[in-house]
């Protein structure tokens, strides 16, 4: 059954679409998690039903084939998800990412050939950024690709990329030159498809966020169109990927939201039902603080997310807004993942119940799309910036 929704304007369109989605969650997804999760398994037919949904193409725009949905709507959708399986929003956030370094800097033929494919799901991929001894700092990433006549020669690994086994296409960060200063003047992206020298050298094993393909790639004299570099010059490739991770920042801590708010339903089910000492452990004071704090850190969350995402809407720079929203509502989500598996008690630490499981998912909240660390970083910088002295 097509469950794409009908176009509508506004506020309409929006319930149509969370409507859709979370009879999809509830459908294809709630009932068969516990044992895919458990298995690792690649859930094929949920990928299927998310190119039904149209949502590898949720931020591109609809002349491309995609629903050009704004950022807020996107981040319910992902916060939706996040409460059932939270590994879903990953089969097409870092694809989105890639697709939004397309449509903001590509060329208009590079946009004609590669945007439709992606919004249908035809095309699916990610950004590839990080390196072996390469994570937060981009700058020294050591993949290098050189020009050689109509193609570019690209050399080098690339680790713990989302999307890189299952996917088809990868917008890879590269140096195009390595003598230049600062180094980030010699980065560039480019668009890789899968082919000759082109390898995934294995499916890196997880603690969580267990389901969708993690990977090491190599690269080993694998050529490329000249005409797959993002935009029309070399060296922009750093400022492309950091304007596409304000998004990735939004999709993270939508994440956050929703697996912090699947800990609160779950503990206050659970609370009520739940008897020590004759009565529900949900009227004891301890428990009921816990309660307390896990609402307050969800609703806080929730908030943050949906002002950053109104930001990025607006048309500027937002990394202090995507940043505070990924800083709180990721460690919301760890704080109640640990209180949630508390109340639960033995039955939290159980694989039989959703608990365990959000207490593995939760870590790489706060790990992905840049460390909470750098957040505060980040944070701090923008707000000296716009209030001067």
């Amino acid at each position: 059954m097509d469950e794409t929704p009908k176009p509508a304007a506004g506020d309409e369109q929006e319930t149509l679409i969370l409507q859709s989605v979370d009879r999809f969650l509830e459908r294809h997804v709630r009932p068969v998690v516990h044992a895919l999760e458990a298995a690792d398994t690649y859930p094929n037919d949920i990928v299927d039903k998310l190119k039904t949904l149209g949502l590898f193409g949720a931020t591109i725009a609809p002349e491309f084939g995609g629903l050009g949905l704004p950022a807020l709507t996107y981040a319910r959708i992902v916060e939706r998800m996040s409460a059932v399986w939270v590994s879903v929003p990953g089969f097409f956030n870092s694809h989105l990412i890639m697709a939004q370094a397309v449509q903001r800097f590509g060329t208009g033929e590079q946009k004609k050939r590669y945007l439709p494919r992606f919004a249908s799901g035809e095309l699916r991929g990610g950004i590839a950024l990080t390196e072996p001894d390469c994570g937060t700092d981009l700058q020294a990433i050591r993949a290098h690709a050189r020009r050689d006549g109509d193609h570019y020669v690209v050399n080098g690994a690339k680790t713990w990329i989302t999307n890189s086994a299952e996917g088809q296409i990868l917008g890879v960060l590269v140096k195009t030159d390595t003598r230049v200063q600062p180094p980030h003047k010699g980065m560039s992206l480019l668009l890789i498809e899968k082919g000759p020298g082109f390898k995934v050298v294995r499916k890196l094993e997880k603690l969580g966020y267990r389901g969708i393909d993690t990977a090491e790639l190599l690269f080993e004299n694998c050529r490329v169109p000249a005409a797959n570099l993002i935009g029309t010059e070399e060296g922009r490739g750093l400022q492309q990927v950091l304007n596409g991770l304000e998004l990735g920042r939004i999709n993270v801590a939508a994440r956050g939201a929703g697996l912090a708010r699947a800990c609160l339903d779950e503990s206050l089910r659970y609370a009520q039902q739940r008897k020590t000492f004759g009565k529900p452990i949900a009227e004891h004071q301890a428990i009921q603080i816990k309660l307390a704090d896990m609402a307050t850190r969800t609703e806080a969350a929730r908030l943050l997310v949906e002002t950053a995402a109104r930001a990025y809407d607006a048309g500027g720079r937002c990394d202090l807004e995507a940043g505070m929203a990924k800083l709180y509502a990721t460690e919301a989500a760890l704080e109640n993942s640990l209180e949630a598996m508390r109340i639960h008690g033995a039955y939290g630490y159980s694989k039989e119940f959703n608990i365990e499981r959000y207490y593995r998912d939760a870590p790489l909240l706060a790990i992905g799309e840049g460390t909470n660390e750098l957040q505060r970083i980040i944070i701090a910088r923008e707000l000296v910036k716009r209030n001067p002295a």
